[in-house]
C-alpha cells in the first residue's frame, strides 16, 4: 500500500504504520452498504491520503471513483498512486469541491463519501450539489456528536438533504464508536448551492 512505502504520503508515521489494520479497514466498512456497493460514480471528497476513496476504487472496480482533493500536494500523492496502483477507475479532481459542483460535477454522482471531513452540516452542503436526484451521502464519523446532528436537521431542508440512518460499525479489532452517517439528497439542487468557497466551513448552515 502506498501509505506504507511512500514517504511523501500525507499522512503521520503512525498513521501510516496503522494503515491496513485500521485505515483500510475503516475504509472498507463502507461497503457494508448495499447502496454503496451498487453506486456507478462515487465522489470522494477531501480525499487526501486516498481514504476512503482510493480504497473503494480498488474494491469497487466497476464504479468510477472521482478523488476530489484541492491541496496539490495531496493531488500529486493520489495521482502518483492511482498510477503506482493501476486502479484505472480512480480518477484525480484536483480542485475545491465548490468550483466542481458548479460545472462538471454538478449532480453527476450516485454517491458522495467522506471520511473525517468537517461537521455534518458542512458535509451535508458540499455533497448536495454533487448529487443526483436520491443520491446518498455516506459520512464515516467517530463518537455521536448530538450537537453536529441537530444542526443538520436544521440544515437538512436547505440543502435538500435528509438523514437516513446511523450504523455503528466495528471494521477493525478494538474500534470503539465509529459510524456511518447515510445522508440522501430528497430534491434538485437549491439555487444558492454551491455557495462561495469556504462558505460551507466558516458559516455552516443549520449552526444558529
Amino acid at each position: 500500500m502506498e501509505l506504507l512505502s511512500e514517504p511523501r504520503a500525507p499522512v503521520s508515521p503512525t498513521s501510516a504504520a496503522q494503515a491496513r489494520e485500521v485505515h483500510i479497514a475503516d475504509s472498507l466498512s463502507g461497503l457494508e452498504f448495499e447502496q454503496l456497493r451498487a453506486a456507478r460514480r462515487i465522489g470522494d471528497l477531501g480525499s487526501g491520503a486516498g481514504l476512503p476513496g482510493l480504497v473503494l476504487a480498488a474494491a469497487l472496480p466497476d464504479a468510477r471513483i472521482d478523488l476530489i482533493e484541492s491541496a496539490s500536494r495531496k493531488c500529486e500523492f493520489l495521482s502518483e498512486a492511482v498510477e503506482r496502483m493501476g486502479i484505472a477507475n480512480a480518477h484525480v479532481v484536483c480542485e475545491r469541491s465548490e468550483e466542481w459542483a458548479a460545472t462538471d460535477g454538478r449532480e453527476a454522482y450516485d454517491a458522495v463519501t467522506a471520511r473525517a471531513v468537517g461537521v455534518l452540516a458542512e458535509l451535508a452542503e458540499l455533497a448536495s450539489p454533487l448529487l443526483a436526484e436520491a443520491g446518498l451521502l455516506f459520512a464515516w464519523r467517530g463518537r455521536r456528536e448530538p450537537e453536529q446532528e441537530e444542526a443538520l436537521a436544521r440544515a437538512s431542508g436547505r440543502l435538500a438533504m435528509e438523514p437516513v440512518e446511523v450504523r455503528p460499525v466495528e471494521p477493525y479489532p478494538g474500534s470503539r464508536d465509529r459510524h456511518i452517517h447515510l445522508l440522501r439528497k430528497n430534491g434538485p439542487t437549491p439555487n444558492d448551492l454551491p455557495r462561495r468557497a469556504g462558505m460551507a466551513s466558516k458559516r455552516p448552515f443549520g449552526s444558529e
